[in-house]
């Protein structure tokens, strides 16, 4: 009998919903009906629940193949959770380049190296365009960091795109108005976040 099979016996066995037993495990109907459908297994965290709630062992709930799947699949969510948050903390520090002496402007014939918030010496729009991208990047990196636990098929696939775009143009947005240091900050960024995509497969 497979693990899908036996969380429905033991569910019926208990007398309970799928909407009961996940408010019992704490977690969404939509988990137990997954499990149930054998469409995918809990993590190794919400496995040891069930067994734990229904009073019997791992073992007993899994074959050696499924305990198997479920290792492989817990290191891939544990290594994805990983990306996100390194993702996550780079665009958060994005936030350095309106604090300290990133960009350069001149001033009486000297090039001065000042922060963002202290540039003044260029022409408005181009400030503005700094100021945009700077604060679209790290509403960004706040928010995948607050929806770490949020789990939406579109935005897992798209979260790790959307933050090498809006790197990626920051970077040509500096490299356009020659801005050397701060446009070599944000491709470092841009480089741990394509070698951790790529180490990936």
């Amino acid at each position: 009998m497979e693990f899908n099979e036996k969380l429905q016996q033991l569910r019926k066995k208990k007398g309970l919903t799928q909407e009961e037993l996940s408010e019992k495990l704490y977690v969404s109907r939509t988990a137990i009906s997954k499990w149930e459908s054998g469409k995918g297994y809990p993590s190794i965290d919400s496995l040891k629940e069930i067994a734990k709630f229904f009073s019997v062992t791992i073992d007993e709930l899994l074959s050696t193949d499924e305990v198997l799947s479920i290792a492989q699949e817990d290191s891939k969510q544990k290594e994805k959770h990983q990306r996100n948050m390194v993702f996550s903390l780079l665009d958060l520090s994005v936030a350095m380049l309106l604090f300290l002496p990133f960009f350069g402007q001149k001033k009486d014939g000297t090039v001065q190296e000042v922060s963002l918030l202290s540039l003044s010496e260029i022409a408005p729009y181009i400030k503005i365009a700094y100021f945009v991208i700077v604060t679209a990047i790290i509403l960004y990196g706040v928010l995948t960091l607050a929806l770490q636990n949020y789990h939406n098929a579109f935005f897992d696939k798209t979260k790790s795109k959307i933050s090498l775009l809006l790197n990626t143009v920051a970077v040509l947005v500096f490299i356009i108005s020659s801005q050397p240091y701060a446009s070599a900050l944000l491709f470092i960024f841009l480089i741990i976040k394509v070698l951790m995509l790529i180490n990936k497969r």
